[in-house]
């Protein structure tokens, strides 16, 4: 086991390698996590997710349902590389903590099934890893598994995921006779015996020189297509690449996005993740290879670089409540922090002061003295900051940009079994909103009712559990409702509303002219001003715009959000004394409401695109339960002798789909779900006249 750290000559920053496990749910990732554990001797007993004894699946709910929930960090030691891990959940409800890990890791793993290839929440958290630029490679998983393809499931990444597979390994044997991998980067065999353990090197198998000498000239010409420097060899006398070269075009190539290197193995029988801990220290960025972490102060852009010397700038990604106290999960992107700083959150202009600082494994600690740019450890004594806050030295302020948060689609009413517990429960529920941004807590200015809206029916089952597993009041919860939107068909011009407002001292005088247009299937909202002449000062030009999105909120049809429409502000007139931003805004605000009702609008709900796999005898009756659902099936396929299917269903139809499928495939039928965003409702059904 190769854990020792180098000496301290080398950069301590190009030694760290802070990434995450990213997969589609039972893909594997926390198998791969408690492996690479064992491999790196953090751990000296492999645990199981089906046992509940993995390291990073400690909460109940975790090892009670056999999913990952929370982002779990880790950290180990290869090759002399300190690696920071966070394994991440897999499930589509849970995808908001994949989204804020995602934002301060430099690198990723992503495992894929050999089966499955790619799957649904295998390409959203791919896209999500896009928009943050972290670089990653494949890890094809479960290869002993009967049906096991790599392949097939190199050519579904290339074909879903557009990146250049640069596949580097090549398995011996196949399904269960799998037993090792040709590293054809160092044209090599690597076979591991029964019951894992460190992988035995030889020469190539005779069977497999041949075709391996093929895909390493395939690997060459890929790399060569991609790398001018690789290129340049290739061209030269005799006409191939040197291993030294292709390493590092590897690694240029996956730092720069055009490529992601592909390995293989079975994370369950122990085969394959050595060399995927090497992969990781070869190609996988350091805090030193990514860009200078970039902020605002004072409305000027900021760039703050890696280094432990410059000014303390970090990232708060997560917050845990345990009974030990409040930590708050940090990734130090410059500069130095020691027990008793004193730390600045520039949103809110609070100053706090660190009591502990931790090196988090799991739900481990190791105490530390001090933290530098680069790491991801856990602080303890901060009692303000929330998930996605700055955290800087107050002498050198920078506000860096937070994580995004998806809108919840699925909304329950609830509310404490006894009246005397109401207290208790709106605790209970605000330190969930603290822990999770992506839940939302609100009260129903109709029904006077607490109204909790997540993700999906999972994340707010989970969100209920926790309420009672942490002691906790009995809840009621009542049936779940998704969350609806308006948008328009058909719009208006030049709508003119006058807003006069008088007091008795200064009023408000302000008029528009709006024209109102759908947006597209895009959705959103968008604003212009065609105003001509100087008739609508540009400082109230920006207070109608900001009227407008006020008007936004709620709907016409039933007090539902607007959304996917443009507004143009093509004309208006002011009064000289009684014209101001505030009369503007308004003027916006209601000539916006007005407009809207005499569009022609639509109600939309929110859609999912549902992967069913049921074996071949159940198709018929699982169509037939789709269409009642108002589904429409987009895809159909048979894979290692089961049927997938695909369709898009309005998602107020998926509640209780799990139990409905399993009854209709005798518990042989599983699901997945990924949000594709909002189609037109269907028009409510007329009530009926009574006969007389």
């Amino acid at each position: 086991m190769r854990t020792e750290l180098r000496p301290n000559s080398v950069n301590p920053l190009a030694v760290v390698r802070n990434l995450g496990i990213l997969a589609h749910v039972d893909a594997g990732k926390t198998t791969v996590t408690e492996r690479i554990l064992f491999a790196t001797g953090t751990i000296h007993k492999r645990g199981e997710v089906h046992d509940g004894t993995t390291v990073t699946d400690f909460d109940p709910q975790e090892r009670d349902r056999g999913i990952t929930i929370f982002a779990a960090a880790v950290s180990c030691a290869w090759d002399g590389h300190r690696v920071n891990l966070i394994d991440t959940p897999g499930h589509v409800d849970f995808a908001d903590e994949v989204e804020r890990s995602l934002r301060v890791l430099d690198g990723a793993i992503a495992v894929f099934d050999a089966v499955a290839g790619v799957e649904p929440q295998s390409e959203s958290v791919w896209r999500q890893a896009d928009r943050y630029g972290v670089p990653r490679i494949a890890f094809v998983n479960k290869l002993d598994r009967a049906g096991a393809d790599l392949d097939r499931a190199v050519e579904s990444i290339r074909a879903r995921l557009h990146p250049a597979p640069l596949v580097v390994q090549l398995p011996i044997g196949t399904e269960d006779g799998f037993t090792g991998v040709v590293d054809l980067v160092r044209m090599r065999a690597l076979v591991w015996a029964d019951g894992g353990g460190t992988a035995t090197e030889g020469p190539v198998p005779e069977e497999l020189r041949e075709r391996a000498a093929r895909r390493r000239r395939a690997l060459e010409e890929t790399v060569a297509e991609l790398h001018p420097a690789a290129l340049e060899e290739f061209c030269a006398p005799p006409g191939r690449l040197s291993t030294g070269t292709l390493v590092t075009a590897l690694r240029e190539l996956t730092l720069s996005g055009e490529g992601v290197v592909v390995l293989c193995g079975s994370a369950y029988r122990d085969r394959g993740v050595e060399p995927l801990l090497d992969a990781v220290v070869a190609y996988l960025p350091s805090p030193l290879d990514v860009p200078a972490v970039r902020g605002t102060h004072q409305g000027a852009g900021r760039e703050r670089p890696a280094d432990p010397e410059a000014p303390f700038a970090a990232l708060a990604f997560k917050v845990t409540a345990t009974a030990t106290g409040r930590l708050t999960h940090v990734r130090v992107y410059s500069g130095t922090i020691e027990k008793g700083d004193a730390v600045m959150d520039p949103a809110t202009r609070r100053t706090e002061r660190v009591a502990r600082i931790l090196r988090v494994m799991a739900d481990r600690h190791q105490p530390l003295d001090r933290a530098v740019a680069g790491d991801i450890v856990a602080v303890v004594g901060l009692r303000s900051a929330r998930p996605g806050a700055t955290l800087c030295d107050p002498d050198a302020p920078l506000l860096l940009e937070p994580p995004g948060t998806a809108e919840p689609v699925v909304s329950v009413a609830v509310e404490a079994r006894r009246r005397t517990d109401t207290g208790r429960l709106a605790q209970a529920l605000a330190r969930l909103a603290e822990e999770d941004p992506s839940l939302v807590v609100r009260t129903d200015a109709e029904t006077g009712q607490t109204v909790l809206s997540g993700m999906g029916e999972l994340h707010l089952e989970v969100a209920v559990e926790k309420i009672r597993r942490d002691g906790g009041p009995e809840v009621t919860v009542g049936r779940p409702r998704v969350a609806h939107r308006e948008t328009v068909s058909r719009g208006v011009t030049g709508l003119v509303y006058r807003h006069v407002h008088q007091t008795g001292g200064a009023g408000q005088f302000a008029q528009v002219v709006l024209d109102v247009e759908p947006l597209g299937p895009e959705g959103g909202f968008a604003f212009r001003s065609t105003v001509t002449g100087g008739r609508v000062p540009q400082e109230y030009v920006r207070a109608v715009e900001a009227g407008c999105r006020d008007a936004l909120a709620e709907g016409p049809l039933g007090g539902h959000p607007v959304t996917g429409l443009r507004v143009t502000l093509t004309d208006g007139s002011t009064h000289v004394k009684d014209s101001s931003d505030t009369a503007f805004r308004t003027a916006g605000r209601l000539g916006l409401r007005e407009a809207l009702r005499a569009c022609a609008m639509v109600l939309l709900e929110p859609v999912a695109e549902v992967t069913v796999t049921v074996p071949e005898d159940a198709v018929g009756g699982v169509l037939g339960d789709l269409a009642v659902r108002r589904g429409r099936v987009t895809g159909s396929e048979t894979r290692a002798g089961a049927a997938v299917l695909t369709a898009t269903v309005p998602l107020a139809e998926l509640f209780g789909y799990a139990t409905r499928l399993r009854g209709r495939t005798q518990g042989r039928g599983t699901f997945t779900t990924r949000p594709t965003g909002y189609a037109p409702a269907p028009a409510p059904a007329p009530a009926a006249t009574p006969v007389r």
